[in-house]
């Protein structure tokens, strides 16, 4: 018995609350409920006037003479409040019905409510507008934590990938590499987790067909349809119901080359990490490739840039191989981070202190792109230490003073997730955006 009465206090509550999100600020609702009201009203009048007031009259009357003996019996100041307590519940009552068969039709599957989605449209829509720069796994799970916190993302993705699937489709097809680009619309979307699974899925038959993903055939039938990748990637936006927006850094068909410390020179970006060198110097096939127009005005309106996570010369510097972005970034007056990496990458950052990643990214820029760096506090588990020893692979050493001498300021915290059955981590999205979001609303950059 008692279960049920709470139950049912349960229930009473969640509807109470359901009609008072309806009037929550900023959904524009209860502007719209008045309108009608006055409408209803006016509609009244008009149609009294339009029939010379003849039955209105006397319905009037009659109404007049039941209020008048209404508040014989009852007095005036109980009977008023009730009978507008009623008017007004009938009015709500109705709207809200109106509003669910709304959300019927709209959401049939009823996993969230219509008013739900409102406000979180609304929040989302007034969030900061955010750049984020980088390639790889790393802006794809950047992006998956920062959707939560706002619409105005703008995601902007290197195309020097010369392996696997993209390398086989731009050999072949002579199309930019789709796989990041792939890799950040899939996080950005709505329907996540099912359209990662679609987009990454990859034929394991088929003459032609086996290794390629199902993304990358996607994007590169749309760039044959609408005549490029940038127009590509903005129909399968809308398409895919994207949250923000997704750039190549250039349309130029990038290709990356590193001169290492031994004197080699390799050519390709799939082929830099594998050379197992300590790299140099880092450049492009064409040198100075124009930046895509909508990339230079993102980085220009951005009221945030991120930059990274990644990797250092194959996914974070191909975008600032590009002058013009690095100059806009350069220019912002914007709050600019950088994500540093939580282990280093064999094959590009051996060894590598935070001071490293910083001074690697500022050889090539030839300036300063960015205020701060966020770095990992906690350490992996010993477990996680001993698999990445195997290849040559470490935390990265925050060496502060050196960072202070580059003039950038540390921002510490625990932004890892770690699978420890597999001794494997990673950035782990949700963390991180709330950390990137508090250091960006002041929590931390008030005294910077």
């Amino acid at each position: 018995m008692m279960e049920n009465l709470s139950s049912l206090k349960k229930k009473k509550s969640y509807k109470v609350n359901h009609w008072y999100k309806w009037l929550s600020p900023g959904l524009f609702v209860k502007r719209w409920l008045l309108l009608s009201a006055s409408g209803f009203v006016l509609a009244v009048l008009g149609g009294a006037i339009w029939v010379k007031l003849t039955p209105i009259y006397r319905i009037l009357e009659f109404i007049s003479v039941v209020l008048e003996n209404l508040t014989k019996v009852i007095p005036n100041y109980i009977s008023g409040p009730i009978v507008a307590i009623f008017g007004l519940f009938l009015l709500f009552w109705g709207q809200s019905r109106t509003v669910g068969s709304i959300t019927d039709v709209l959401k049939p599957e009823g996993d969230e409510e219509l008013v739900d989605m409102l406000l979180a449209r609304r929040r989302l829509n007034k969030g900061p507008k955010i750049v984020a720069l980088g390639g790889g796994t790393g802006l794809s799970t950047l992006l998956r934590g920062l959707k939560q916190y706002s619409n105005n993302i703008t995601a902007i993705v290197t195309v020097a990938d010369d392996g696997g699937s993209s390398g086989r489709l731009r050999r072949e097809i002579g199309v930019l590499p789709p796989g990041d680009i792939r890799n950040c619309l899939a996080a950005l979307a709505d329907e996540e987790k099912l359209l990662t699974e679609l987009f990454q899925y990859r034929f394991e038959a088929g003459d032609g067909l086996v290794g390629h993903s199902f993304g990358n055939l996607f994007l590169t039938a749309m760039s044959e349809i609408t005549g490029d990748l940038e127009q590509a990637i903005a129909a399968s936006s809308q398409v895919l119901a994207v949250r923000g927006k997704v750039l190549p850094a250039t349309l130029s068909d990038v290709s990356l080359w590193a001169e290492l410390e031994d004197g080699r020179l390799i050519q390709g970006e799939s082929n830099i990490p594998e050379a197992q060198g300590r790299i140099r110097n880092i450049g492009c096939v064409p040198a100075n490739p124009p930046a895509l127009p909508a990339a230079i005005t993102a980085i220009k309106e951005a009221e945030y840039i991120i930059i990274g996570p990644g990797s250092l010369y194959t996914s974070i510097i191909p975008n600032f191989l590009v002058p013009e972005i690095r100059q806009a970034i350069a220019s912002s007056t914007a709050p600019r981070i950088y994500v540093c990496n939580i282990m280093t990458q064999p094959g590009e950052t051996e060894g590598y202190t935070v001071g490293d990643h910083i001074k690697a990214i500022d050889s090539i820029s030839q300036q300063k792109l960015f205020d701060a760096v966020l770095v990992h506090r906690k350490s992996p588990s010993s477990k996680s230490l001993q698999r990445y020893a195997q290849d040559n692979s470490h935390p990265v050493y925050v060496d502060r003073e050196e960072i202070a001498k580059l003039g950038r300021r540390v921002v510490l915290a625990n932004v890892m997730e770690e699978d420890q059955d597999i001794g494997f981590v990673r950035h782990d999205p949700y963390k991180l955006a709330r950390v990137l979001l508090r250091w960006y609303s002041g929590k931390w950059r008030k005294n910077f």
